[in-house]
């Protein structure tokens, strides 16, 4: 066992969350120590091979997690140096600003937030400019209100996909440019990072050209010799005080060999994710927090939301020749509609898929198609509604503390009604010069997580777990996402969200811990 001297402040998790954080602490000449349960990405040519990142699951974790019949689950999730960043679709949304009040759905109220837009906006408008989003403001019928234009220019079309973007406009709908996090220069191809490839959605960028927080935060704050990351460094508990007032030491196993070393630190960050930051509250549970730490409300694990998702191929005779499809999104069901008064979700794409990929989930196969050939003739859309949050979704551990994950779907039907709405659509498109209107074979739904018995999209998006809020009984954090039990412990990956929008919640993320970020800077000054 050793330790390393103690730190004014220690972010658990370099991802969205805590990479972030850090690169908003490191000017400040604050001791910080960032702690990673894993390790940097290798740079090597596995990271564009749909094989070896889809097939193979390289990348992800060999952890085994636990439904709520104690059965395996094999989680898609990533433990690297820039979270699961390393791997997101760099899709960066901001919340609409009706998310941050209570909604009405079919399946029940989102609550509201403790904090409004309007107190995020300034932090959702510098994280564009730190991950280089790119966009066309004002484009989305629901756009919230913001300070300024993106960073960048919207990212365009590929001739198949502006073709949809013009059918969508004929049949009544804004479709508009997905705001992207790229470094991608397209008046200057030679000298841009970016070289809009197709392996985006799901991979590691070779080049560094996602806009991920190990490349625009991670390494940009470590130039700072305040700074310290150490790798493979699996926080195990947090220890606190006699009283239960403050953590004083952060326990950590290296190397999975089961080296200890104890950290201490006057501020404690956890950012692990929603699910594992839940879980190591719960293992650091002690006689003051019997039920796991900063419990008191005992909501800590309740309340998990990852989205409901789906991925919908769209198969036409003509193939798609389309390289980078994530360009273009669908707003126009996002709130109630004309015919429906409850919301139904949004409307983007994944990347491009293909035979190995599909082959780890096959859907139905449009007749005359084999895999590798439905790929090519595909359009592949994601759908995103909201879930709601419900207590007895959770995170729990076993007696043996292996994490276990109960989610039963809930507010289902704006999706299936989203799913409907992008069949009529789709059967709506403009007359193809060659098969006429019997180019498009229909809509085929595709598994992308074969062999998981929980998609894998309610891991990516994970969220709600440690949920903030005014009232110490009803919620664990404070509106500055503070452990209402515990004086020096934050929590700011996407647990402390009290409802999960419908659109991807990394920009989010993102923006709080700059927020949070000036919270901590003004406490420790």
């Amino acid at each position: 066992m050793s330790g390393n001297g103690h730190y004014d402040v220690i972010i658990i998790g370099s991802g969205a969350g805590g990479g972030t954080l850090a690169y908003r602490l490191a000017p400040s000449g604050k001791r910080i120590l960032l702690l990673e349960r894993g390790d940097y990405v290798p740079r090597e040519k596995e990271n564009w091979s749909s094989r070896a990142v889809n097939a193979e699951g390289r990348y992800q974790t060999k952890e085994i997690w636990k439904d709520k019949d104690g059965k395996d689950l094999h989680p898609h999730t990533n433990y690297w140096v820039g979270g699961n960043t390393k791997f997101y679709g760099a899709a960066l949304f901001r919340l609409r600003k009706a998310d941050f009040g209570a909604i009405r759905h079919h399946g029940g109220v989102s609550p509201a937030w403790p904090i409004s837009y309007a107190e995020l906006e300034p932090y959702y408008t510098e994280a564009e400019q730190i991950y280089h989003v790119h966009g066309n403001r004002g484009e989305d019928p629901l756009d919230p209100p913001a300070s300024a234009p993106y960073p960048y220019p919207a990212v365009s079309h590929e001739p198949r996909i502006q073709q949809l973007s013009e059918d969508f406009s004929r049949l009544g709908l804004r479709p508009f440019h997905t705001p992207l996090g790229v470094m991608l220069d397209e008046k200057n191809p030679r000298s841009s990072t970016c070289i809009r490839c197709s392996p985006g959605d799901g991979y590691p960028c070779s080049v560094y050209a996602k806009s991920d927080a190990r490349v625009c935060t991670v390494d940009l704050a470590l130039v700072y010799s305040n700074i310290s990351l150490v790798t493979n460094a699996y926080v195990s508990r947090l220890e606190t005080s006699p009283t239960g007032r403050e953590v004083i030491r952060v326990h950590v196993k290296r190397n999975g060999n089961g080296t200890e070393e104890i950290y201490s630190g006057s501020m404690v960050v956890v950012s692990c994710g929603a699910i594992n930051s839940a879980a190591l509250l719960l293992r650091s549970a002690n006689d003051k927090h019997p039920r796991g730490l900063a419990n008191s409300s005992d909501v800590v694990g309740r309340h998990y939301m990852g989205h409901v998702n789906s991925v919908q191929m769209a198969v036409s005779k003509c193939p798609n020749p389309t390289i980078f499809q994530k360009s273009l999104s669908v707003n126009d069901f996002y709130s109630k509609s004309n015919d429906w008064e409850y919301p139904m979700g949004h409307i983007s794409f994944v990347g491009k898929l293909d035979g190995e990929t599909l082959k780890a989930g096959a859907p139905a196969i449009a007749p005359g198609f084999v895999l590798e050939t439905m790929g090519k003739h595909s359009l592949d859309f994601w759908l995103t509604s909201e879930d709601l949050p419900d207590p007895e979704n959770r995170v729990t551990l076993d007696r043996s503390g292996n994490i276990v994950l109960s989610y039963q779907v809930n507010n289902a039907e704006g999706h299936k009604r989203l799913i409907a709405k992008l069949k009529d659509l789709m059967k709506q498109q403009t007359a193809c010069p060659v098969h006429g209107h019997n180019c498009h074979q229909g809509l085929f739904a595709q598994n992308l997580y074969l062999g998981q018995r929980i998609p894998l999209a309610g891991v990516a998006h994970q969220n709600g777990t440690i949920r903030f809020g005014r009232d110490p009984k009803t919620s664990a954090l404070d509106p500055n996402c503070k452990a209402h039990d515990v004086d020096n412990l934050y929590v700011i990956d996407a647990s402390f969200f009290p409802s999960s929008g419908a659109v991807n919640p990394a920009l989010t993320i993102m923006a709080n811990a700059l927020r949070v970020g000036d919270h901590l800077l003004e406490r420790m000054n």
